[in-house]
């Protein structure tokens, strides 16, 4: 039985992937950060469902982990990583707390490398490693080629994971070990459903406030119309099985829509979204 590690597996894409993977006869190593969420999935997805307990920006705990799944392999290879666990910041970047957008990045970037780290030698990421090699799938996001008012954040980790993805690629074909990523668009997961709880009260008495809720009104439109966390575990079940995977495969609700702002002019965009908004300020 080939096996994978996916992590931030609790609810929503890594959710969605495990789910996907388990019915396709794979054993899944999934983190999670809670002993209660482990024992709940556990008994949900049974058997072949092994819960991982770490952060990942945990490197010790993350280590651990590593080390848990080199005992349960037996000296086979990990089929596959699955790089998902993330969170999403939001705020006007003039805004917001420093010490946020440092945790964004702590946990979408810096946080994917360290399990990186801890998990490709599992994969064949080592000279002498032996065949077959396993495969890298990083979650990044369509968010990662086209920036968004009031995430920006959130879109600045993804165009960061996207450009080490790429780095990565190359660098561990040195190996043998693919690494391809899955980007996003919209989907159905709890993130939107709290769109409503997120507080941005702390900026409401700026130049942003009105902006902001028409902000939050769009994500839970969005949200609603999105594809759902299995459609996206689909997608990263392609990525590990098929022969010859694409680098990067975008998966979205909208294609159309998702490739017109990323070949339109930028400045078009920018016009387009500010109407949209209302930011289209006095020049």
């Amino acid at each position: 039985m080939n096996s994978v590690v996916v992590t931030g597996v609790t609810t929503g894409i890594g959710w969605g992937c495990a789910k996907v993977l388990l019915s396709k006869g794979f054993r899944v190593f999934g983190s999670v950060r809670k002993e209660a969420d482990a024992a709940r999935l556990r008994e949900q997805w049974g058997a072949n469902f092994e819960p991982l307990l770490f952060d990942v920006t945990d490197e010790a705990a993350v280590s651990g982990a590593a080390r848990q799944v080199r005992a349960a392999l037996s000296g086979t290879p990990l089929f596959g990583l699955v790089n998902n666990a993330g969170i999403a910041v939001p705020g006007p970047l003039l805004h917001l707390p420093i010490a946020a957008f440092r945790q964004q990045f702590e946990v979408n970037v810096v946080g994917q490398l360290i399990v990186t780290q801890a998990f490709a030698p599992l994969c064949g990421a080592a000279p002498g490693a032996p065949a077959p090699k396993g495969r890298i799938v990083n979650i990044t996001s369509v968010g990662g080629t086209s920036a968004s008012p009031f995430v920006g954040a959130y879109n600045s980790s993804k165009f960061a994971f996207e450009g080490l993805s790429e780095a990565l690629r190359r660098e561990l074909m040195l190996f043998g070990v693919d690494v391809i990523t899955v980007a996003p668009g919209a989907v159905r997961t709890p993130i939107w459903d709290k769109a409503e709880a997120i507080d941005v009260s702390q900026y409401e008495s700026t130049a942003y406030g009105p902006a902001l809720r028409k902000v939050r009104a769009l994500m839970l439109a969005m949200g609603q119309k999105g594809l759902s966390a299995e459609a996206i575990g689909e997608a990263v079940h392609r990525a590990l099985t098929v022969r010859a995977p694409k680098a990067r495969y975008v998966v979205t609700p909208d294609p159309v829509q998702n490739l017109v702002v990323n070949t339109l002019p930028r400045r078009l965009v920018d016009r387009i979204i500010a109407r949209q908004l209302g930011l289209a300020g006095k020049v």
